[in-house]
């Protein structure tokens, strides 16, 4: 949920953008409806109802959501709303309860209030007391139809497709060489040898897969044969395919192996065209795969693991020449989304199955999967992965990224003095390697962090670890890579060339082309039109035409907002 200080941040973005723009799967704007108080308050039952069942949220309302400009967008909540009485009015109406935290904002506009709900993550569904109710889906609220409310049992446990018993002796289900497949890849993650020196019938017992006696369809999934897969998990298979374009192939092997034995089985395809590199470090020569191994791995258990396996569609890999697409069945569910996934609490599809696992020490329960997979391409100076919610399907990308020695020299050598450039640090040192500068703004929705959060990594990156120079001040501030930083990171050849020289050489363009325009009697540019020419965002040309305007009195400005223009006038 979003604090004040977050919203108020936010709100500072009206200018540039509709309310509507800013919301997320956890943060909506709603116009008061000045007309009925009846309906008013019912509108924040209603909304109390979508957020709760989508995990929880904040709802500011007061804001016209399809209005650009702070002055016009932000309406306010009338005095004489009593948030006590909101709160009570939400609590009669909704079935279970909801006790929603209603917090005043106060703003400089309309009637100089806003009124903030924030709905706490619950044990849903969540309906009114006539049964009526919906779920937040990104940006909308959906009617909680059967499927969704299918969709909310799952993200609850109460219904677990992995933890259904197979009503057949165990001893006919399980495979010896999944089995033995299971202990070797759990003996590489270290799992506890007095567990995995236990034999084949008492090992799944240990592990939390047996029930009455009985395998359950996750012990089946871990330990099973594929015959046996086959008929009591019929919708699961995986396929791998070496894709020649978007539409063709040129080989394809598919399983339904137990889960141990399908992640060696593809990770082996795989690495069978996954180009090795050789860098010389010293007297020492390294090896680094396009791929790395371990981004690999738990991207695959990632898919193996969250998959809806009540669905007939595979879990499917397609390895292009310059990427990797992982896809599995079923969406993200639980207020998961792309753009929060790095921090969000873990929420699984399939919590029999995911806890053997975890007892297994194959996955781990703290959502470090994914954050592994980021650190394990970002500390080699490769892209982090792209992930799609695909509504009844999930993929994640892999880049084909080239290797940057540098950059992983800079790691290595940064981790010889103690100090442990986390994930946070990471995406932002490599942001500053393709972009003169960031802000927090940008840094907060790299991270996916709080604009609160971001600061202060910010400034122990500057304070504290002396990678970075902080620039500007107020809504202005922004932090550039320490000269002496770039020429560690820069790849050969650029090493000295500092990415401040992209900043001076954008103003002189810009400058040229204000001039040039002003002597054919054209029009000055507009912040999109700068954009566009210099590839900076929009806060990054406000500043620069700011600059320009101070060193050098003939630019000028007209206009405000989305209508501003920036122009050239020779001096009388």
């Amino acid at each position: 949920m979003r604090t004040l200080r977050d919203i108020e941040e936010i709100l500072n973005q009206l200018d540039q953008q509709t309310a509507d723009e800013l919301e997320s799967q956890d943060l909506d704007f709603k116009e008061w409806d000045g007309s009925s108080m009846k309906k008013a308050v019912r509108t924040v039952i209603d909304w109390a109802i979508c957020m709760a069942n989508g995990g929880g949220g904040t709802v500011v309302f007061g804001v016209a959501d399809k209005v650009r400009g702070r002055p016009s967008a932000i309406v306010g909540v009338p005095p004489d709303v009593d948030v006590n009485r909101l709160k009570l009015a939400v609590y009669d109406a909704t079935d279970p309860k909801l006790t929603p935290v209603f917090e005043e904002l106060r703003v400089p506009e309309g009637t100089g209030r806003l009124v903030v709900m924030q709905v706490h993550p619950g044990l849903p569904p969540y309906t009114d007391t006539k049964g009526r109710g919906t779920l937040r889906v990104g940006k909308d609220c959906k009617p909680l139809t059967g499927t969704l409310r299918r969709k909310i049992a799952v993200e609850t446990g109460e219904s677990d497709f992995t933890a259904v018993v197979v009503d057949v002796p165990s001893s006919r289900l399980l495979s010896a060489a999944a089995m033995e497949k299971l202990r070797e890849v759990a003996a590489q993650d270290r799992a506890p040898a007095d567990l995995l020196g236990l034999d084949d019938a008492e090992l799944p017992e240990a592990i939390g897969v047996l029930r009455q006696g009985k395998l359950t369809r996750a012990g089946l999934l871990i330990g099973g044969s594929a015959a046996a897969i086959r008929e009591h998990v019929p919708g699961y298979v995986w396929t791998h395919l070496r894709m020649a374009s978007g539409t063709d192939y040129t080989d394809r092997a598919d399983g339904r192996d137990a889960i141990p034995v399908a992640l060696g089985r593809v990770l082996d395809r795989i690495l069978a065209d996954n180009p090795i590199r050789t860098v010389r470090q010293g007297l020492f020569h390294f090896e680094y795969r396009t791929y790395p191994e371990i981004a690999l791995r738990e991207a695959l258990l990632n898919a193996l693991c969250h998959a809806d396996y009540r669905l007939a569609s595979p879990i499917l890999v397609k390895q292009f020449s310059d990427r990797i697409e992982i896809t599995n069945p079923g969406g993200l569910i639980g207020g998961i989304t792309p753009e929060n996934i790095l921090h969000h609490t873990p929420v699984t599809r399939n919590p029999c199955l995911v806890d053997a696992l975890v007892r297994l020490r194959l996955i781990n329960r703290s959502n470090l999967g994914i954050q592994r997979m980021y650190t394990a391409l970002l500390i080699e100076g490769k892209e982090p992965p792209s992930m799609e919610d695909l509504g009844d399907a999930f993929r994640l990308t892999l880049r084909a990224s080239k290797l940057s020695p540098a950059f992983r020299t800079f790691v290595a050598e940064e981790g010889k003095r103690g100090v442990n450039l986390d994930l946070d640090h990471l995406l932002v040192l490599q942001h500053l390697l393709r972009h003169p500068e960031i802000d927090s703004r940008t840094a907060a929705r790299l991270c996916q962090r709080s604009q609160e959060e971001i600061r202060e990594v910010l400034s122990r990156m500057e304070r504290d670890l002396g990678v970075v120079d902080r620039g500007g001040s107020g809504r202005g501030t922004y932090w550039t890579l320490r000269a002496d930083t770039h020429a560690r990171l820069a790849a050969p050849g650029d090493a000295d060339r500092d990415q401040r020289t992209d900043w001076e050489a954008a103003k002189t363009r810009v400058l040229s082309i204000l001039r040039q325009r002003a002597k054919r009697g054209e029009p000055g540019l507009s912040n999109k039109a700068i954009r566009a020419m210099t590839r900076l965002d929009r806060n990054q040309v406000v500043r620069l035409l700011r600059e320009l305007r101070q060193e050098d009195s003939r630019v000028k400005t007209s206009g405000h907002g989305a209508g501003a223009r920036y122009f050239w006038e020779e001096a009388p």
